[in-house]
């Protein structure tokens, strides 16, 4: 009668496999009771961050109301592109937001999900800066 092959694996064959413990798929792949929590706090910092920063771009139209002929035809068309700019380059830090939050509530997307939510507000910085670097300022 041949051997049995079903046998569990002999602790002394490099090549047995071995199950993996019961206790470690299970914590790589379930449920992360904290997953909200560094979405909700970048929530916190760049949504007001961006509504601050839209607002205060919208009023720098006004910084042109006492402005000659000359300087108003560079500053008006300047100014409307850079705004397009603007609003166009907050969708990346709500791009993040919305990913962070949206992704997969499980412990292995917890690095990616803290990533991300780390990563919203401090983009709303580059459009800003391309804001106030292409208007031609008066």
């Amino acid at each position: 009668m041949p051997p049995n092959t079903a046998a569990a694996p002999v602790e002394g064959d490099p090549c047995a496999r071995f199950a993996p413990r019961p206790g470690t798929a299970s914590a790589a792949t379930g449920p992360d009771p904290r997953a909200w929590l560094a979405p909700l706090v970048s929530s916190l910092v760049t949504v007001p961050l961006m509504l601050v920063s839209l607002f205060f771009a919208g009023l720098s139209q006004m910084a042109c109301g006492a402005c000659t002929a000359t300087e108003l035809d560079r500053f008006e068309p300047s100014f409307g592109t850079a705004f397009d700019v603007f609003r166009y380059g907050l969708l990346v830090p709500a791009a993040l937001l919305l990913a962070s939050w949206f992704l997969p509530w499980r412990r292995r997307h917890a690095a990616t999900r803290i990533v991300l939510a780390v990563l919203a507000p401090f983009t709303v910085a580059g459009p800003a800066l391309a804001f106030a670097g292409l208007v031609e300022w008066p």
